[in-house]
């Protein structure tokens, strides 16, 4: 008997109709899955009541990734495409194994020759590097920058000379409700003419990227960007 395939399933980035954002391939082949390794439970099912999925969301088997300790429980996890089932892999938001929780699965597949087959669907980061009008050909993506104020003042200072030297578009994230404080900072430590770039809900109604150089960003109110979803681009 072949083993089943796992397919990585991009989730949605906010509450919007799954058709405005996910190709139909994507959109059906998760509503025909039963077995799925998710990030989270509660949005997984969510994510899965608003694709309207064939068999009912009590019916579908939902195991968590936080079980996925090492590589053997990671292949516990595949079992169902041991047995020749197909299993999908979602994470809260994006694509699962990019600035998300998943590689282990996926590495636990490789291993077992489980065909892995990514599915197309947002990425957070690619969007914004995709609209940002920055350098996409060589990039580096640091997650989250520290919280405490001079770390983080010199966490952008490092991303801004490695930026210079090696000619290359850096991006990160930051907790939504710490974005005002991470843009006075940034306007505060950056060289006036690095360019930055904001992207806040992407793929939703009120999406907004806006890229400008530090002298610009210093005379912006950085209120609307409070407690939005967002990712930091910076070009020296």
């Amino acid at each position: 008997m072949s083993a089943g395939r796992l397919y990585l399933v991009p989730n949605l980035l906010g509450v919007v109709p799954p058709e405005d954002v996910l190709p139909l391939r994507t959109i059906r082949i998760a509503r025909s899955l039963v077995h799925w390794v998710v990030e989270t439970p509660k949005p997984a099912r969510a994510f899965l009541k608003m694709l309207m999925t064939e068999r009912p969301i009590p019916q579908l088997s939902i195991t968590t990734m936080v079980d996925a300790l090492d590589a053997q429980s990671a292949d516990a996890l595949l079992t169902p495409a041991l047995r020749g089932e197909d299993v999908g892999l979602l994470s809260d938001a994006g694509c699962p194994g990019i600035a998300d929780p998943g590689a282990i699965i996926v590495r636990a597949a490789h291993a077992r020759n489980i065909r892995v087959v990514p599915l197309v669907g947002p990425s957070s980061l690619l969007l914004a590097l995709m609209a940002a009008g920055m350098n996409g050909q060589r990039f580096a993506f640091s997650g989250y920058l520290p919280a405490k104020p001079d770390e983080r003042a010199a966490a952008l200072r490092r991303l801004e000379a490695e930026s210079r030297a090696q000619h290359c578009t850096q991006l990160f994230i930051e907790t939504p409700y710490r974005n005002v404080a991470m843009l006075g900072t940034i306007a505060q430590v950056l060289a006036p003419a690095t360019r930055v770039c904001v992207a806040v809900d992407l793929t939703l109604p009120t999406e907004d990227v806006a890229t400008r150089r530090i002298s610009e960003w210093r005379a912006i109110d950085f209120a609307p960007y409070a407690k939005r979803p967002a990712i930091f681009l910076l070009e020296a």
